[in-house]
Parts: C-alpha cells; sequence; structure tokens
C-alpha cells in the first residue's frame, strides 16, 4: 500500500504488486550503516492534494444542490471541467502509478481497479461521485500509510540504538570521531547516559548497563573488567573506557537489526496465499464487471447501458484486495516487532504461524533449562593415580572443548600446563574427548567413553544426581570429577506457562539419567530423557513426530544441529554473545530465559488471530457490498466507504498487537 503515493509517484510500489512493501523502509548502505528512512511528508504536504480536491467537490456539490446560487454558467463543459480540476489533484498520482504498473506488465493493480472505476463514473457523468471516489481512496490510502508507518515506528528504536559518533582515549585525552572509523583495539570512553556504539572489552573495574536494545530487559547489567559488552548497551551510572573487539559493520547489533531485516522477507503461508490470490482475484473482478456490464444486455427487457455499468463500478471500487494484501504482511511485521521488543528474534514471520500450532516443547537441560555455569564439587582419584597429575591431564585436555563443564573444569584447576604435550585430540560427539599422552591414550568424558574404550570401573554412579566426568589414562580408570549446575530461576514460570498453553514440555539430554530426573521432577516435567547421543536425541523427535505432533526444539542451535532440522521450529538460547546460534535456530531468545519461550507461543498465536480476524472480515465485508452493488442495491459512495473502511480497521487491528501484553 503507498504511503505518500500523492507526493512521490516514481518512488512507490501497489499494496497488490509490490512483494516488500511493509519491509522496504530498512535499507543497508555500501558501508554497512542501517538506516531507516524518512517517515514521509508533513502531514499538510502529504493532504494537500486531497485539500485542494475536497474544496473543488464541495463547491461543485454547492452548485449543484442549491446551497449556494447556481452561476448560470456552471453547466456542460464548464460543469465537467470544474469536476475534473476537482479529480486531477488525487487522480493524477493514481493515473501515473497506473502507468508505471503497465511498464512494468502488472496490468491488474489497485489502481487499475479504482482508475477504471472513477473514469467510468465521468463517462456516465457521474462526476461528484467519480471525484468521491478517488478522493476517499486517496484519503484512505494516506491514514494507511500513516498506521504503517506508526507500527514500523516500535521497531524503529531497535534499528536507531547506536551513536554516529564516539569518544576516543588517545594518550590520556579524549577525542571524538565518527563511530564507523573507530578501529579495534581502540579505547571508547562512555559517558553515564551514554549508547555504545560497538562491540567491545571493558576496561573500567566495573559498570553497569542497560541491555534493553539486545535482550528486552531493561534491567541493569553489571560487568566487570574483561566482559564483553555490546553496541546498543547503555552506560548507566560511571564513566566507563571499553576496549574495541570488533568492527562497527560487525557488531551483534548489526546482526540483529540484519535478522529482523531479513525475517521480513520470509513470508508465512497465509501471507503467500493472499498474495497470490490478489494476482488471480483481481482480473477476475475485472471479468465479472465487464459481464456485470454486458450481459444482461441479453436477458433484461429494459436494458440500460449506463444503469449496469454504475453496477460494475461499484464493484470494481469494493473489490480492490488492500485491506488483505496490506494487513496481513503487517500483522507478521507486527508480531516480529513485539517479539524483538521482548528479546526474541524470529527469522521469518512462517515461524510465527508454525510455533502458533506448536504442540510440544522440547528443550535441552543445560543451557536452556539449567544456567550452563558448572562448578567442580569432588574430585576421586584411584589409588594408582596422583590426584594433581590426573587434574592437570583433564584440564589440558579439555581445553580444546568449549562445553561449560570444560570451563569449570578450567576455573578450578587453574592454568594449563604447557608442558603436557597432547597429540591426536579428538572429540567424540556425546562422549567426551580422546588424546594421546606420552604414547598413550587419554580419555576424558562421560562414563559411556570409558565403556566404549573397554576401560573398566569399579564405582557405582547410580545414586548420584550430579554431573560426572571420568578419566582413563592407558586403559586404566583413573577417577573422576563431580560437576554440579543450577537451575535457572524462571525455568519452573516457563514450564508452568507452557502447560497452561496447552503445550507438553519434554526434556532431552547427554547427560545422566539420574542427573535429568532430578531436575524434571524439580520443574514438573512428566517427559524427561537422559543417557542420549546426538543421534538418540533425533530419533527421540522422529518417534514424537510420528504421531503427527508439531514439535519445537530448544538448545544451543549448534551442538543440537540435527535435532533442530527435525524439529518444525528450531528455538535458541542465543545469549549476548552466540553469532553461531542466530545462524542457526529460527527464533532466538537473546538473554537465556526459557519463560521467553511460552511468551514467543503467545506471540504467534496473537499473530495468527489477528491475521485470520482481518482475513474473515475483509471477506465478508466486500462479498456482502459485492453482492448489493451487483445487485444495484450499493452507490459508488458506499462502495468506498466500505472499502477504505474494511482496510482502515484491518490496519487498526494489525497493529493492535504491538500495544498487547505477553
Amino acid at each position: 500500500m503507498n504511503n505518500d503515493f500523492l507526493m512521490k509517484p516514481q518512488n512507490h510500489t501497489t499494496c497488490c504488486s509490490s512483494e516488500d512493501s511493509i519491509s522496504n523502509h530498512i535499507h543497508v548502505d555500501g558501508d554497512g550503516h542501517n538506516h531507516v528512512q524518512s517517515s514521509g511528508p508533513s502531514l499538510f504536504r502529504l493532504f494537500l492534494p486531497a485539500i485542494i480536491s475536497f474544496a473543488l467537490l464541495l463547491l461543485g456539490l454547492a452548485f449543484d444542490n442549491g446551497w449556494l446560487p447556481h452561476p448560470p454558467f456552471f453547466g456542460g463543459w464548464v460543469r465537467f471541467i470544474g469536476y475534473a480540476a476537482a479529480y486531477v489533484p488525487v487522480g493524477g498520482p493514481v493515473i501515473l502509478e497506473m502507468l508505471q504498473a503497465f511498464r512494468k506488465k502488472e496490468i491488474f493493480s489497485e489502481f487499475t481497479l479504482m482508475v477504471i472505476a472513477t473514469l467510468g463514473a465521468f463517462f456516465i457523468g457521474e462526476y461528484p461521485e467519480g471525484v468521491a471516489v478517488m478522493l476517499f481512496y486517496t484519503v484512505g490510502e494516506n491514514l494507511q500509510g500513516m498506521a504503517v508507518r506508526r507500527a514500523k515506528g516500535n521497531i524503529k528504536a531497535l534499528l536507531d540504538q547506536r551513536p554516529d559518533e564516539v569518544t576516543l582515549i588517545e594518550q590520556g585525552s579524549p577525542r571524538t570521531i565518527k563511530a564507523k572509523q573507530a578501529r579495534i583495539g581502540q579505547t571508547l570512553q562512555l559517558k553515564p547516559g551514554e549508547k555504545l556504539a560497538l562491540d567491545g572489552e571493558l576496561v573500567s573495574d566495573r559498570a553497569a548497563f542497560n541491555t534493553a536494545a539486545l535482550t528486552g530487559e531493561s534491567k541493569p547489567d553489571t560487568k566487570i573488567m574483561g566482559d564483553t559488552v555490546l553496541a546498543g548497551m547503555i552506560n548507566l551510572n560511571t564513566v566507563a573506557q571499553v576496549r574495541i573487539t570488533a568492527a562497527y559493520n560487525d557488531s551483534k547489533l548489526s546482526k540483529i537489526i540484519a535478522l529482523v531485516q531479513d525475517a521480513t522477507s520470509q513470508k508465512a503461508p497465509t501471507e503467500l496465499f493472499i498474495r497470490k490470490f490478489a494476482k488471480v482475484y483481481t482480473p477476475i473482478v475485472v471479468l465479472l464487471a465487464l459481464l456485470i456490464t454486458a450481459l444482461p444486455a441479453l436477458f433484461v427487457a429494459d436494458y440500460m447501458f449506463t444503469d449496469w455499468l454504475y453496477r460494475a463500478l461499484v464493484f470494481l471500487v469494493i473489490s480492490c484486495p488492500c485491506a488483505l494484501v496490506i494487513s496481513i504482511p503487517l500483522g507478521y511485521f507486527g508480531g516480529i516487532g513485539a517479539a524483538s521488543r521482548h528479546g526474541i528474534l524470529f527469522k521469518g514471520s512462517n515461524f510465527l504461524d508454525t510455533l502458533a500450532t506448536i504442540q510440544q516443547v522440547v528443550m535441552d537441560k543445560t543451557g536452556t533449562l539449567t544456567k550452563g555455569v558448572f562448578t567442580v564439587q569432588d574430585i576421586f582419584i584411584s589409588e594408582e593415580f596422583d590426584r594433581d597429575e590426573v587434574l592437570a591431564w583433564t584440564n589440558a585436555l579439555e581445553r580444546n572443548s568449549t562445553h561449560p563443564v570444560a570451563t569449570a573444569i578450567h576455573d578450578y584447576a587453574g592454568p594449563v600446563d604447557e608442558a603436557l604435550r597432547l597429540e591426536e585430540i579428538e572429540e567424540i560427539a556425546g562422549y567426551g574427548l580422546r588424546a594421546m599422552l606420552d604414547g598413550k591414550e587419554l580419555l576424558v568424558g562421560n562414563f559411556k567413553l570409558l565403556d566404549r574404550f573397554g576401560v573398566k570401573y569399579d564405582v557405582s554412579i547410580g545414586n548420584t544426581a550430579q554431573t560426572l566426568v571420568a578419566v582413563g589414562y592407558s586403559g586404566q580408570f583413573a577417577g573422576y570429577l563431580t560437576i554440579a549446575d543450577e537451575i535457572k530461576p524462571d525455568a519452573t514460570k516457563a514450564i508452568r506457562e507452557l502447560k497452561a498453553l496447552g503445550v507438553t514440555p519434554t526434556m532431552l539430554s547427554g547427560d545422566r539419567t539420574t542427573v535429568v530426573r532430578e531436575v524434571a521432577d524439580s520443574l514438573n516435567i512428566s517427559q524427561a530423557y537422559g543417557d542420549l547421543l546426538p543421534e538418540d536425541k533425533a530419533e527421540k523427535i522422529k518417534e514424537m513426530k510420528a504421531s503427527n505432533c508439531r514439535i519445537a526444539f530448544v538448545g544451543d542451535g549448534v551442538n543440537d544441529a540435527p535435532v533442530v532440522a527435525l524439529s518444525d521450529v528450531g528455538i535458541a538460547m542465543g545469549g549476548l554473545g552466540s553469532d553461531a546460534t542466530i545462524e542457526t535456530a529460527d527464533v532466538v531468545i537473546q538473554d537465556d530465559m526459557p519463560s521467553k519461550i511460552p511468551v514467543a507461543i503467545r506471540i504467534g498465536r496473537a499473530t495468527r488471530r489477528i491475521v485470520w480476524q482481518n482475513i474473515t472480515m475483509a471477506f465478508v465485508v466486500k462479498a456482502v457490498v459485492l453482492i448489493l452493488g451487483a445487485g444495484g442495491l450499493a452507490n459508488m459512495w458506499e462502495a468506498v466507504f466500505a472499502d477504505v473502511g474494511v482496510a482502515l480497521i484491518a490496519i487498526g487491528n494489525a497493529i493492535r498487537i504491538q500495544r498487547m501484553h505477553f
């Protein structure tokens, strides 16, 4: 739908033919900088042609209806020219748009319908109605454009987070430069209340940041020296210094902006259907209008061409499908914007649709329902081995893993002994790590890893609810470490709300069944499975899908790639630093809070409900008025009011999702 086609007809596309009329306000320039295009002309400039047309129309009606003394010259060609002058300010740009559409081989656009209808009204002498139809159509278009811009404004804050300039500290002195000129390794100074323009590492001892631009949560997040801070964060209390670690175009916020931009190009099935429907529907309507005009001549005894042509013109006015073509994409765009405000990123409106129908949410344990921040609790070493030596081996091998367990071991053991020379290092998915040390095999992982390589052990591990890391060396059992994780504070709320939505929560984990069962019991999850390798998780998903169950899988989006691929929607706990997750998943929860999973489902359902409300309303109203128009019971005034009114109501309903609480 055109937002301001009256002012710049050469720059716009029709609602019936544009592929990206909702999303084309976002663009990325040559230097990667994201911009928001102007929100449109001023109200006066936007409505000036309509004001002129309305004034001339009122003057003509005043002469015609005796509201003013009827001048003797206002008749015949003078009357025609008077109403034509009222028509040109609003009809001229629409005719230009129609001709431009013709050059693109888009014959049956909304502009074609409106031009045929209004010029047809002039042909049969209904000048006031011809002007009024085009006038109200134009006003309706502009009001709809304003509604669209208002809806877009709700995600504009996400697109405008970074300042254009930054303050560098060089040799102890501040210097202001353009943000995109800053380089990796330079140090920025942030005053209280300032936004960070680039990703970096905190140099100051401590600082508090508002992270709402990235997570949807405005509560302060305290960072200490060495912590990662990201573009879009707002420094709250003290002057802070940040060392730049990523170029302006490579910041996390740039990726989020690109994700929101790309999301509008991934269409939901409903959008695709309506778009195809409009391309078929419009030429059919034109054909039916021709039949309404000509066919009665064969059956009606007192057939009058002008009467049946008028009915056909009314039929054309009400038939414009713009209420559907603009309000449906706008509804999905609103859903994506509402989700982004909650720190939830959808990669396309199709995933909003799918998530609305999810029946089962399958979750990984570590990092999804638990914090994934492990701490070493105890170490048990076989008599044949030295405790410090085994711990050094384990630390040296685990440095090759990014798993949170490896981080816990490194935090406990301290710096790696660089004298240890590990060779042939390999990671065995679902088991652990293997390497050669001094010509002998070193194994660090779960007890299934020891079983796989035939290492015997005589310890009982069945009753502990902690994560165990077993160590084997030279074919012998060297010992094991117990490591504890912690359930996320909002995990219980997430499970409770999923059940309230009628969604079944399920937990899958590669951790031991005892550990998984304890976590599941504390969260009131009845379906939980442990001791699963990646291929086992995939088989579980296949079993669930075999019962025609629509499934969303929630995990880290990388290690569980096979499961994400099998699920209907892959949801990643992205965190603030996980670039790979954003690339992999269909939906990204930026702050790692499981309670955002039911929020995402509610947003999906609300979006779907609003879209179908608009479809139903538009079809019902248009069907009724089309029938009345074809039967001669509705005139052109009623037709244009019905068309514009339906479109505005549908758009108002579509942007309502922006004000909803989830």
